[in-house]
């Protein structure tokens, strides 16, 4: 179906899903595919007998107003995202006379409590010393790899023998595997998720042992069908037996970067290690911890400060 079957009295979510189906599906990640698709069921769900020629100001307000009843103000932030190039297209067709999105205010419900993210170093080697490594690799090795270089799940996953380049001390992250729908190895997040890890010598040794008979380009730690309830439920075991903060394989990855921020390893080398696209989603994401740091430099540099004297 094209634009052309289309017009002012069509029902809008019946073009949001020939949109999504013309400019969307091949173009993104699976994952933002099924973002668009959610979308695309709200709008079935919110506004079913919407036509597009009626999407004025007041009616899209009314719209996100009505998401805004079921989801924080993030993720309504977000809705109104993924709706406004389709709803600009229908205002390129002349089918909306001007752009009803234009100051759109983005309401929500009240964000959850947050679980703490991330460990303390003394935390993380309380979970560490409770983590049985046996002769297999299982998910308290993954929670080792994880906790020891800061890896996404999906990357952990997507590790193969080959990827390990122990005389040098670095792994080599070059994909992800495809955990929820289960269909193989997949491209990293982004340009930059492609990267070398530096390994400490002792992960070297213990994952040059552990893996050493296993075939060279199969994942190490997939065996089937995953979901990532599985070794996140594993971690919790572990943080309730060690009497630590639950956190998740996620946290975990958190947990090794504000160990390293705390050291005082820079912004630039956590986010290449981490794989952000940029060094802002790093500020972004740790903005509490570079605060912290911020206010011991400050300290540090008073009391240098103090002892100049003339």
């Amino acid at each position: 179906m094209s634009t052309e079957c289309f017009n002012q009295h069509s029902l809008f979510y019946h073009f949001y899903a020939d949109w999504i189906h013309i400019y969307k599906e091949g173009a993104v990640r699976e994952v933002t595919l099924k973002k668009y698709q959610m979308t695309l069921y709200w709008l079935q769900r919110l506004i079913p007998q919407l036509e597009i020629g009626q999407f004025n100001r007041t009616a899209y307000q009314k719209l996100l107003n009505d998401y805004a009843l079921y989801h924080e103000r993030q993720t309504t932030l977000d809705f109104h995202h993924q709706l406004k190039a389709a709803i600009l297209d229908c205002v390129d067709e002349g089918w909306i006379s001007k752009d009803p999105t234009r100051k759109a205010i983005i309401k929500g419900k009240a964000p959850r409590a947050k679980k703490q993210k991330f460990l303390n170093q003394y935390e993380v080697h309380k979970l560490l010393e409770d983590l049985s490594l046996g002769s297999q690799a299982d998910w308290d090795w993954m929670i080792l790899l994880i906790a020891k270089t800061g890896l996404r799940f999906s990357e952990a996953l997507a590790l193969t023998p080959k990827d390990f380049d122990f005389s040098h001390q670095a792994i080599s992250v070059t994909k992800t595997w495809d955990y929820k729908s289960n269909t193989g190895f997949l491209p990293t997040k982004n340009f930059s998720s492609n990267r070398k890890v530096p390994i400490d010598w002792q992960t070297v040794i213990q994952f040059s042992e552990l893996i050493k008979n296993l075939p060279k380009d199969q994942p190490i730690f997939v065996h089937g069908p995953v979901w990532n309830s599985t070794p996140n439920k594993c971690l919790e075991r572990h943080c309730k037996r060690a009497h630590i903060p639950v956190i998740s394989l996620h946290g975990l990855r958190h947990t090794h970067a504000s160990i390293l921020l705390f050291a005082g390893v820079s912004i630039a080398s956590v986010a290449q290690r981490l794989g952000h696209s940029s060094m802002t989603t790093t500020q972004k994401t740790y903005l509490h911890i570079i605060a912290e740091l911020e206010n011991k430099d400050v300290d540090l540099v008073m009391r240098s400060l103090s002892a100049l004297s003339n």
